[in-house]
């Protein structure tokens, strides 16, 4: 092998290394989606750090865990860099996106920039559950004190939450039978992981150095 072919080979196994290295990096800042997303109990244990995330913003602003969850099942799946798939201009060709929806809470632009604002929040990242969670909290406590709509109720939570507060006061929904099947969706969800977290819950509350489930206080 001459020198110019040695040194080929040389750079496309560093620029191959390289690449492996990145997408490893990226696997670490992305969790990957849990696999049994119906129980919640599961996910926490896949993601520890996930229940103090939602368990502050529950804290915070007064979304129920479980709610905020629910959520995010049905917005992501828990994928943090999902969007909306492009549409397609002249039935093949991929074009722009509905929206602007992206991570874990499917935020859109213009909301995102209110919630950085508003909630102090200018470098929260839509791709990180802490973030993810906060949002979601702090949009659901606008809702009630917007629309009236209680914190306990998740499938009215959910309208607002797709169609905007004022869509949710004008109505917009109620011609909407995907939206409305969706918004029950996610009430049910809710109301599983409710169940489900009772059972659970202390294996995730230990956050003292010398704590240890199941004697946690």
């Amino acid at each position: 092998m001459n020198a110019i072919s040695y040194r080929s080979t040389w750079l496309r196994l560093a620029a191959g290394i390289g690449l492996s290295v990145s997408l490893s990096g990226c696997a670490m800042l992305a969790p990957a989606p849990p696999e049994n997303q119906a129980n919640i109990c599961e996910i926490f244990r896949e993601q520890p750090a996930w229940y103090d995330y939602a368990h502050d913003s529950q804290e915070k602003w007064g979304t129920p865990i479980a709610t905020q969850m629910a959520f995010i099942e049905r917005e992501s799946s828990f994928r943090s860099h999902v969007k909306p798939p492009r549409q397609k201009l002249l039935g093949f060709i991929p074009w722009t996106r509905p929206s602007s929806a992206y991570g874990y809470a499917q935020a859109q632009d213009p909301v995102w920039g209110e919630y950085e604002g508003d909630a102090g929040r200018l470098f929260a990242r839509r791709t990180h559950m802490k973030h993810a969670t906060d949002f979601i909290g702090w949009y659901n406590a606008r809702t009630r004190r917007m629309a009236g709509v209680s914190l306990d109720n998740p499938e009215h939570l959910y309208l607002a939450y797709h169609e905007g507060q004022g869509g949710y006061r004008r109505g917009s929904w109620r011609g909407k039978p995907a939206v409305q099947r969706a918004a029950r969706q996610v009430a049910a969800t809710a109301s599983r992981y409710q169940h489900q977290l009772a059972a659970c819950e202390a294996e995730f509350r230990c956050d003292g150095l010398l704590e240890v489930w199941p004697f946690c206080r």
